[in-house]
């Protein structure tokens, strides 16, 4: 069949829809919804290209060959097409209007029945969502096609049905001239994937509303207007029900025009969402819309909120389901609404469009401020071919072909979200440049609607153009660096509040950043906030291994090209919502509470509150707890919390006074912060965060030596060395050690039967690199850190009456390169197998910072059970350790594994005072004299390397123990700034001792 081109001519958009206008599902007086759903089953066909469509205009019935589909879904998971994950890059040639002629597309087609009843009204058939464009049918007569994806798209077909029977013939391409504007960070995935429907309507009906809420700067009069639009002249009145449901207001409205006043209303914000509901009736309808009322505003270069100051903790949130892809159902964005609440974010940000209407109603509902972003993202503009150092990722935002494209989304999105509460900003898009076609469209928000504040981060790069931003109301960046953001925030000449609208890139093993950039926001009254990227890893499930593992793919697993890998797994929580530790972490670090100042002597702690409206008092119980190397001794609960928003308040503790003075061992005292009274989405007793102190602290070897359970004194032991060739070989009672005098390392550690080394110690400087370490990476290579080779100048060995200590002086470098630490090692060996670890080195600075310094032992792989004091329970790291606290843990070496999608460096414990793992019967320990950071993997470092995927790891048949000196910080440079200078590992001298002890497990 021949189409007309419509696909291709960015002068035809939507023909044969109905204008804009607000969301809402109609119901009849009976309280019955006036919608007729058509999610479900549907038939499909798919074809190569639209040439290829068979003609089924003059066809008698539908054919056989069609094949069953379920509406709403993305066919590439249905088996039809193929994934392709890509972030900026056009998946085709830069050739705008044209997409290529190889277009697949998908004809659906559904049987609808109609009542002689039924047809006495008007009926608007709506498709909630369809990717990219679609051409529509009724009974085979042309209906209209529409096109943006991710907004609506409605039809009146009142004329084109008939009794009985009708058939709807729908034909979707997976590309459109659309596409250039939907160049989203997100896989590229077709079909019709939001609900599709009719609604019923009578002759005279409401078509649109909008709703405001008014307040006086007092906060104590809201003025609620109406602007309504209809078809005919229905009779129309209102009803306002106030939040314990009583009907506060029940007028006619008699023109187009009206409002009423509320004294001393209830405000929404995301702590309290308290909504009114507003019924608008006429003879035949009831259209029931719930609100909340609130202000939003700039003053002073600060965001209010019902005149109060506030801070964004939010989440950019694609629509994402590793099952169905981008149709994604309320049930699953509920557990994402869920998960963000126990978590502590109240913002998110609708990345890179709009999500379904419903969504927005949850947000109302649940309290999240959301920034509504429109379906426009032009971001392959800026990959084409250039030799000059033009500005061409604004190409479309100039081109006048795609100026009425541009202010038709941003259309689409006001007005349908217009009535919804939660929206304190709308947002022109992302990464599209920024020229006159954004300019326009920016003044038609702001004309069209006042009473919301308008952000656009793609102009902060055009600044050289001089072109207009009047129409914005904040300043937006993207991972800002915070040098940046201080002198921004501390210029006084900077009128417009600044936003983060991304920063803290999640990806893999991270974000490392988290409280860094929350230190600022809390300082700066005119920063108010970020956006964490993002919310959820995009990954398509692909089944069960042999093993059982789940296997989720990510880019370039299909087959598909261009692909950018595994960048889409850059979430907070897995595909399938399984929490990653960069999730925990941030719950921590945007804690309802937090401690300020201490004064331990005077037993004095300072609480601060860092909600925005609600009194502490009323929503946690501030629990504490002591404890001395991870032995409790004293735990309560704090008076009541009675601290304003914003304010805080001095505790006084006796028995932190009394243990402070003790000074001896570790001692912490912890406070967890405990939801106090159920809401909506969590319950009493949620941890909703905590505060650790330190009251005292020691790291030191001293004695260790003598805690060995073989009962030997030292003076008693009988130790021999012998030298034989290239190694030394010390034996003792119950023991027989082997050192290498070329690797300046243990080759055996045999304690009676029993080796303990699998394979020869090794010095260690390379990790199997994070998602966050792929820039720097390149550096580490190119200085040889994973391929680093020791080289021992001199190696002796003295004794002393009860041990024997072995001196190298060494340096580390790699082939072809210089070295990059010189370096002596001290290893004393006591009579009862006691070992002392000693290393002075000095670290040559023009060399890029190390990944981490430190010993890699494999033990055998019967040594599981591990116990350690120090940051746990989470994975920890100098940067990333805001969820864990310093305890002693007992774990498995299994269990310390953080099972990332893309395998690399994860489970590291930062600042332990010593680490012990055990078969059950033998143990080794480990102590030192300065904070340690260890691992303990089934898997080694070149397996986590090398793996694609998680579910590709192949265990080894020994444990791999890393005992660090430290860990430089993870960061988010995937995408992020570089990692800051205090969480390098670039010191130019380095010292550091461990201890270890070989014993049997008591008990």
């Amino acid at each position: 069949m021949k189409l007309d081109n419509y696909y291709e001519n960015p002068a035809i958009l939507h023909v044969g829809t109905q204008k804009n206008r607000s969301f809402y599902i109609p119901y009849d007086t009976e309280g019955r919804e006036m919608r007729v759903m058509l999610n479900g089953k549907w038939q499909l066909e798919f074809y190569s290209n639209p040439d290829e469509v068979r003609d089924f205009l003059r066809e008698e019935s539908v054919p056989d060959t069609m094949k069953e589909i379920e509406v709403p879904s993305s066919w590439q998971l249905l088996g039809y097409d193929k994934n392709q994950y890509v972030n900026i890059y056009y998946p085709f040639p830069y050739d705008p209007p044209y997409v290529p002629a190889d277009n697949p597309c998908g004809l659906y087609t559904k049987a609808v029945t109609f009542t002689a009843e039924e047809l006495q009204r008007k009926l608007y058939l709506n498709f909630e969502g369809v990717d990219s464009c679609f051409y529509l049918w009724i009974n085979k007569t042309f209906a209209g096609y529409s096109q943006v994806s991710h907004s609506t798209s409605e039809f009146d077909i009142t004329e084109l049905v008939k009794e009985g029977e009708n058939l709807i013939h729908v034909l979707v391409l997976k590309w459109c001239d659309g596409s250039y504007l939907e160049d989203q960070d997100k896989f590229r995935q077709s079909g019709i994937f939001r609900d599709v429907y009719i609604l019923m309507r009578p002759k005279e009906f409401i078509r649109d509303y909008t709703i405001r809420t008014l307040l006086n700067e007092t906060m104590d009069r809201a003025l609620i207007t109406l602007d309504v639009e209809v078809i005919g002249n229905p009779k129309l009145q209102w009803v306002i029900k106030d939040t314990e449901d009583t009907i506060i207001c029940h007028e006619a409205v008699k023109a187009s025009h009206t409002s009423f006043q509320i004294d001393n209303p209830v405000l929404w914000n995301a702590e309290e969402p308290s909504l009114y509901r507003m019924e608008l009736i006429t003879e035949e309808e009831i259209i029931g819309e719930k609100f909340g009322i609130r202000s939003i505003m700039v003053k002073d270069s600060v965001v209010l909120v019902n005149g109060q100051a506030v801070k964004f903790k939010g989440v950019n949130r694609h629509d994402s389901s590793p099952y169905t892809g981008a149709a994604v159902s309320r049930e699953h964005a509920l557990a994402d609404l869920r998960l963000m609440k126990e978590h502590n974010i109240n913002a998110i940000r609708t990345s890179h469009y709009p999500n379904s209407p419903w969504f927005t109603q949850m947000c109302d509902e649940f309290g999240f401020y959301v920034i509504g972003e429109a379906d426009m993202e032009s971001h392959g503009c800026g990959e084409v071919y250039a030799t000059e150092d033009l500005d061409y990722v604004s190409q479309i935002a100039k081109d006048k072909r795609f100026k009425e494209a541009i202010l038709d989304r941003i259309q689409r999105n006001v007005i349908r979200d217009k009535n919804r509460t939660c929206i304190l900003i709308w947002s022109l898009g992302n990464e599209s440049g920024y020229g006159e076609n954004f300019i326009e469209a920016g003044c038609w928000v702001k004309e069209y609607d006042p009473t919301r504040l308008l952000h656009y981060e793609g102009c902060t790069w055009q600044e050289w153009q001089k072109q207009d931003m009047s129409m914005l109301d904040m300043v937006s960046r993207m991972y800002a660096p915070t040098e940046w953001i201080q002198e921004y925030c501390e210029n006084k000449d900077n009128k417009k509040p600044f936003i983060q609208c991304e920063f803290c890139h999640a990806m893999g093993n991270g974000p490392g950043d988290l409280e860094e950039y929350f230190e600022q926001i809390y300082r700066y009254d005119n920063y108010c906030g970020g956006f964490v990227w993002e919310w959820c890893d995009h990954g398509v499930y692909m089944g069960k291994a042999e093993d059982g593992r789940d296997k989720f793919y990510y880019g370039g697993d299909f087959g598909e090209f261009p692909n950018d890998s595994n960048f889409c797994m850059d979430g907070l929580v897995y595909p399938d919502r399984r929490i990653h530790t960069g999730l925990a972490e941030y719950k921590n670090v945007i804690r309802p509470a937090r401690v300020g100042e201490v004064r331990l002597e005077e037993g004095i702690i300072r609480i601060e509150n860092k909600l925005d409206f609600i009194n502490l008092r009323d929503y946690i119980t501030i629990r504490y707890e002591i404890k001395r190397n991870g032995k409790l001794l004293a735990e309560g609960i704090l008076e009541e919390a009675d601290i304003l928003p914003h304010e805080s308040k001095c505790f006084y503790l006796e028995i932190l006074k009394e243990k402070y003075r003790e000074g001896e061992g570790n001692c912490y005292l912890k406070l967890e912060y405990i939801q106090r009274k159920d809401d909506s989405l969590t319950q009493t007793g949620r941890l909703c965060g905590f505060d650790q102190i330190c009251l005292s602290e020691r790291f030191e070897l001293s004695g260790t030596e003598k805690e060995c359970s073989t009962g030997l004194h030292l003076e008693d032991s009988l130790l021999r060395i012998e030298e034989e060739g290239r190694k030394y070989t010390i034996t003792g009672e119950g023991f027989v050690y082997e050192f290498s005098k070329v690797k300046g390392t243990f080759i055996s550690l045999r304690r009676g039967l029993e080796e303990m080394l699998k394979a020869p110690m090794e010095y260690n400087v390379f990790r199997a690199p994070t998602d966050n370490d792929k820039n720097i990476v390149l550096e580490w290579k190119n200085a040889g850190y994973d391929r680093m080779v020791t080289r021992v100048y001199q190696c002796e060995y003295t004794r002393e009456k009860d041990s024997c200590i072995i001196t190298c002086r060494m340096a580390m470098g790699s082939i072809y390169l210089q070295n990059f630490m010189t370096f002596e090692v001290k290893w004393t060996i006591a009579g009862n197998g006691y070992i002392k670890f000693g290393f002075e080195g000095e670290f040559d600075r023009s060399f890029p910072y190390l990944p981490r310094l430190g010993l890699l032992l494999k033990l055998p792989k019967a040594y599981q059970k591990v116990s350690y004091f120090g940051y746990g329970p989470n994975e920890s790291y100098p940067d990333k350790h805001r969820s864990s606290y310093i305890d002693r843990f007992e774990t498995t070496v299994k269990e310390l594994h953080e099972d990332y999608i893309k395998p690399q460096e994860n489970g590291s414990h930062y600042y332990c005072k010593d680490v012990q793992l055990s078969d059950g019967s033998s143990r080794i320990s480990v102590y030192g004299n300065v904070p340690l950071s260890f691992s303990a993997s089934l898997y080694t470092i070149e397996e986590l390397k090398a793996k694609r995927h998680n579910f590709e790891l192949e265990e080894a048949d020994y444990v791999t123990l890393c005992l660090d000196y430290r860990q430089s910080g993870v960061g988010s440079n995937s995408c992020g700034p570089v990692l800051p200078e205090k969480y390098r590992l670039n010191e130019k001298k380095v010292a550091w001792e461990m201890a270890f002890l070989f014993e049997a497990c008591k008990g």
